[in-house]
């Protein structure tokens, strides 16, 4: 039976949803006749354009995650709140695993498919609505996915976008597990105390 709250049956779940976003890119691209392999290379120069272009995103993401402002406090406790238990079951390795994984399916479907096929702007627009938590929440993942859509132009390499991402979000996991830890553990006491 499936227990959301073992770590082997979220990693499984997470993995499976995140991994068959890979099928997903190649039933678009051959739909659309759109190779999402086509600007990919195991080159340093995208390795480089990725980690550097992992570093702005996390930054802001950081400041903001510090120093929530109006929509940005929701967004921060949502994350904590529905994210954050699950990544406190993962280990360091787990979330970058996770992270490594939507990097690389989200890049394809987004980077190596919708964004030649549709351009910077509407690939983003997909890519905000489906990352749909709040207004403000789909606005920013538009406007990060319009960065690494830039970040893959720029580099001529959708390995860029891809290293960017999954170590963003590889980043982004470890910071709201350290929250969730902090938050969500004198909850934790309460509830085994009654």
């Amino acid at each position: 039976m499936f227990d959301q709250y073992n770590r082997h049956h979220f990693l499984a779940m997470a993995i499976f949803f995140e991994g068959s976003l890979i099928g997903l890119a190649a039933l678009l691209g051959w739909w659309l006749t759109v190779n999402p392999l086509d600007h990919f290379a195991w080159d340093w120069h995208g390795t480089i354009a990725g980690l550097a272009g992992t570093v702005p995103m996390f930054l802001l993401f950081a400041l903001a995650y510090r120093f929530p402002v109006g929509p940005l406090k929701q967004i921060k406790s949502f994350l904590i709140r529905a994210l954050g238990p699950y990544l406190l079951l993962c280990r360091w390795y787990d979330l970058l695993l996770l992270g490594a994984v939507a990097g690389i399916s989200e890049e394809l479907v987004f980077r190596g498919v919708l964004h030649p096929k549709f351009g910077i702007v509407w690939s983003n627009v997909v890519f905000g609505a489906v990352h749909w938590i709040t207004p403000a929440y789909a606005v920013t993942a538009g406007l990060i996915g319009a960065y690494l859509g830039w970040l893959c132009d720029y580099s001529e390499n959708l390995l860029a976008p891809i290293i960017a991402h999954g170590l963003y979000d590889f980043l982004a996991f470890l910071v709201v597990a350290r929250d969730a830890r902090r938050n969500l553990a004198p909850e934790a006491e309460i509830a085994e105390a009654d």
